[in-house]
């Protein structure tokens, strides 16, 4: 892929957007490979984990000025279009079965807020800038919207939203969009160890447990949601996982998925 740098080691597979002369604005170029990158990788049960990296100082700063310029003199009918694979991208990295991590290395606005929000969990340097940007050049953040308001809650967003003020990484670990904030040095080794974490779970596990944090996140508490969590938990100890887990942690062994 042109635009992106794709590794994988040990379990884990890192996504880099490498485009840092345009402080990794993506484009159309840009959301067709990510988009195909996190369907890709949502088919190799080998792969554990998946990290969304960039190089250079931003970790994305939006869309790319040549593209918005392109834009500019599309119809609607093709701003339909160029919209949907945008949020077809974000639900493919939302949707990916396994554990997903933004590894934020630099400032982040307007749609690269998205790209974090969209990740499960997010490591940021303690000197990057965030900034919801779209109003002061006229547009919302539709697109990334879903994401961004599950990550900060809708208070934040009216603020963030509407003002396109920046806040720094530590507001935004507050604000619930990153996780953890670190010093450059120390960040590598706060992503290992989310990354050995998560390789040390059961997969099927971890997929089946992204599913009900979808399927239960901001719904109401009806009889038919405690069912579904009810259907949930049963389905997982019948597996072929669920019963190794329990089996290896009674007998005081290690699962079979770490051997």
């Amino acid at each position: 892929m042109n635009n992106l740098d794709i590794s994988t080691q040990d379990g884990i597979q890192t996504i880099t957007l490498a485009r840092p002369d345009v402080r990794n604005a993506f484009n159309d170029e840009v959301i067709a490979e990510l988009k195909a990158a996190f369907l890709h990788v949502a088919q190799q049960p080998h792969v554990r984990a998946v990290v969304l990296a960039a190089q250079g100082s931003a970790f994305c700063a939006g869309a790319d000025l040549h593209w918005m310029r392109r834009m500019a003199d599309y119809t609607h009918e093709q701003n339909i279009a160029d919209a949907a694979e945008l949020a077809a991208m974000l639900k493919a990295i939302y949707e990916c079965p396994q554990p997903t991590i933004a590894k934020v290395q630099g400032d982040v606005y307007a749609g690269g807020l998205g790209l974090v929000a969209a990740c499960d969990m997010a490591v940021s340097v303690d000197t990057a800038d965030f900034c919801v940007s779209e109003v002061k050049i006229g547009l919302i953040p539709a697109t990334i919207s879903p994401y961004l308001i599950r990550a900060i809650g809708a208070r934040a967003a009216h603020r963030y939203f509407l003002t396109a003020e920046r806040f720094d990484a530590a507001q935004a670990q507050r604000l619930g969009l990153v996780h953890e904030v670190v010093d450059a040095v120390q960040l590598d080794a706060k992503l290992n160890e989310w990354t050995q974490a998560l390789v040390s779970v059961s997969p099927h596990a971890a997929s089946a447990c992204k599913t009900l944090l979808h399927d239960v996140a901001y719904q109401d508490l009806t009889p038919e949601l405690v069912a579904h969590t009810v259907a949930g938990i049963a389905n997982i100890r019948a597996s072929e996982q669920g019963k190794e887990g329990v089996q290896a942690f009674l007998q005081k062994r290690k699962p079979n998925w770490l051997l």
